[in-house]
């Protein structure tokens, strides 16, 4: 489990890559799931809520990100 600190202190650039990650654990997971290989079963809510917390860091970024004005 991903601490919500140490995904503050990460770049966009890093969370991005670790969102990636996160995503292809999941799908595995998923597939292991499926065809009855899933030994792990916590496993998946501790993924699921690792990305949930690093989408709402780059959310919370955006949102605090300052406004640019159109021309």
């Amino acid at each position: 489990m991903t601490k919500i600190a140490d995904i503050r202190a990460k770049t966009p650039d890093e969370l991005q890559t670790q969102l990636l990650d996160l995503r292809k654990e999941q799908f595995n997971l998923r597939f292991q799931r499926a065809t009855g290989q899933l030994e792990a079963t916590g496993r998946v809510k501790v993924v699921r809520r690792d990305i949930a917390r690093i989408k709402f860091v780059m959310s919370e970024r955006k949102r605090s990100a300052p406004v640019q004005p159109k021309n």
